[in-house]
């Protein structure tokens, strides 16, 4: 029988509630082992009774992904609660999060401390945009569209450029990125969940789900900025019925984003003349989507937005396109897994990393530990992420 470990039992009981495990019961399920029982692990969190070595190995790193050493405090650490960061967003939805998806926002606190260890401290960035523009939840969205596309100097003819919504995405993760805003990418494990921001005055970032669509995530992108330009935290969920829920200044915020992305990817001004008496078919779709340089979802949903199409006529449309997508992709390819980590992180972030590397400033295993990933994958992780 395997030698039980003297873990701290109250750090057993916090570790599972701030992974999102709000029952025993999930943890058992998730640890797929039939000799450990609810009474098991509800035994190690009583204190009556301790894991093996074994076992606490796969809580720590596979389940509540946290270190090893941490069971053994004399106490749980102090950590700011998802509450904290996402103050307009209701506390049910906070208790609905994913295990994974509270993982991750773990995750990017702990890149924003990487993040002020690497640049010292200071935005590398000579303009910052959420410096700058200050917004505030009585202004009016097309004004606050209006004034960040002149601030970033964006025309409505280079958006035309975009031959595809991959290249479009590269174009705005970039932009936003020179001012002073860090973009990473993951797949969340978790469908209703397309991103989420945190804000911090000097190291503001912004995470998108990986997994939906590039239109929807350069939709969440804006989303998410316009949380940034409140100086506040925000979590772009696909459902927004927890909206009605919410008073005052926060709901005005929260539905202020919501309109936000649309309304800079195609503004009302530019795109009410080319509707206005038209039939709204594919074709329209279609060509105004190439001169606006984004999907005919996006125009569509503008269509809805003012009104020239019912949510009926926009859903059906939706359920249709939704419907060929998953027949196209169904034989696609999962492509190259260090291609594929390294287009989730920053490209500052990662040509910074290496350079306070070989500058000798951090150790190969803190390198490591920037990245998420093991320190003998580094080679083959730099050799495809700065040739990309």
């Amino acid at each position: 029988m395997s030698e039980q470990i003297p873990v701290n039992p109250k750090v057993l009981q916090w570790a599972r509630q701030t992974a999102g495990y709000s029952r025993v019961e999930d943890v058992v399920n998730k640890i797929n082992r039939k000799r450990i029982t609810v009474e098991i692990v509800e035994a190690w969190e009583q204190g009556k009774s301790s894991p093996s070595y074994e076992q606490l190995e796969r809580l720590a790193y596979e389940i509540y992904k946290r270190p090893l050493a941490l069971f053994f405090f004399p106490e749980p650490p102090e950590e700011e609660a998802p509450k904290q960061s996402f103050r307009t967003l209701p506390q049910q939805e906070i208790d609905l999060m994913e295990p994974h998806l509270v993982y991750l926002i773990r995750r990017a606190k702990a890149i924003q401390e990487n993040l002020k260890e690497l640049f010292n401290g200071i935005n590398p960035a000579a303009k910052k945009l959420c410096d700058d523009i200050k917004i505030r939840s009585s202004d009016s969205v097309s004004s606050v569209a209006i004034a960040v596309r002149k601030y970033l100097n964006i025309e409505l003819s280079r958006q035309s450029t975009f031959n595809t919504t991959v290249e479009a995405l590269k174009y705005w993760r970039a932009l936003l990125e020179e001012y002073g805003i860090f973009i990473f990418k993951d797949a969340f494990e978790d469908e209703e969940c397309s991103g989420f921001c945190l804000y911090d005055k000097t190291f503001p970032i912004i995470y998108l789900n990986n997994s939906h669509y590039k239109i929807r995530q350069i939709f969440t992108l804006f989303h998410e900025l316009a949380h940034l330009l409140f100086k506040t935290g925000g979590v772009d969920f696909r459902h927004n019925e927890f909206v009605q829920t919410l008073h005052g200044e926060n709901k005005l915020i929260e539905v202020f984003c919501n309109k936000f992305a649309g309304e800079f990817l195609v503004p009302t001004v530019d795109i009410k003349p080319k509707i206005h008496n038209k039939k709204i078919d594919d074709n329209l779709l279609i060509k105004l989507g190439k001169q606006f340089g984004v999907s005919r979802e996006v125009i569509l949903r503008k269509c809805l937005d003012l009104g020239y199409v019912t949510s009926t006529f926009y859903e059906a449309k939706v359920e249709k396109w939704e419907e060929e997508r998953l027949e196209r992709d169904s034989s696609g390819s999962h492509g190259n897994y260090y291609q594929t980590q390294g287009a989730y992180l920053s490209g500052r972030y990662v040509e910074t990393a290496f350079s306070k590397y070989y500058q000798g400033v951090i150790s190969k295993s803190q390198l490591a530990d920037y990245f998420g990933i093991k320190e003998a994958n580094l080679s083959k992780f730099e050799g495809y992420v700065l040739n990309r």
